[in-house]
């Protein structure tokens, strides 16, 4: 199961634990068995973790893939949710970048050459504190929403693959 849908076993395992896959049915020998069903329906969560959907939201998208006779307008609702929280990450990422970029701007134009000790750049960081408070919270708020790279939160990362 894991090689069909590109997602590790350590994270199958985390949402068989959490929920959002049933529990194998598991063979005399001990082997994981799982339905055709069950392979879609990781499917359909990985998609929704690609997407960068919280598991909650994942949890309440999976409850209307199983019962489909819910409106389709649940389904846009949540999803219209995740685009406008997709939106406002990009918009913190812009305001970061252009932060950066005023960063690397006022180095290369006042300490090239210069060692690190006698940069004024630097010095203003450390008398501000932060790199100034619009890049501290874009860069605090960006590296918080970051996904873990794998895909699946809570997951160790220890990125091990194999068999389900």
């Amino acid at each position: 199961m894991a090689a069909s849908t590109a997602c590790s076993v350590p994270t199958i395992r985390y949402f068989e634990q959490i929920g959002l896959l049933p529990r194998p049915q598991r063979g005399a020998n001990g082997h994981r068995y799982y339905r055709p069903a069950d392979l879609r329906r990781l499917g359909f969560i990985k998609r929704c973790r690609d997407f960068g959907f919280p598991i909650e939201q994942v949890r309440a998208m999976a409850a209307l893939f199983e019962d489909g006779g819910r409106p389709c307008a649940e389904v846009r609702s949540l999803a219209q949710s995740q685009l406008d929280e997709v939106r406002h990450k990009i918009g913190e990422m812009r305001r970061l970048e252009s932060s950066l970029a005023a960063f690397v701007n006022r180095c290369d134009a006042s300490c090239s050459g210069a060692p690190a000790s006698d940069c004024f750049t630097v010095e203003d960081m450390a008398l501000a504190g932060t790199c100034r408070a619009d890049c501290a919270s874009a860069l605090a708020a960006a590296a918080a929403s970051l996904p873990p790279a794998d895909g699946a939160a809570g997951v160790d990362g220890a990125g091990a693959t194999g068999h389900a």
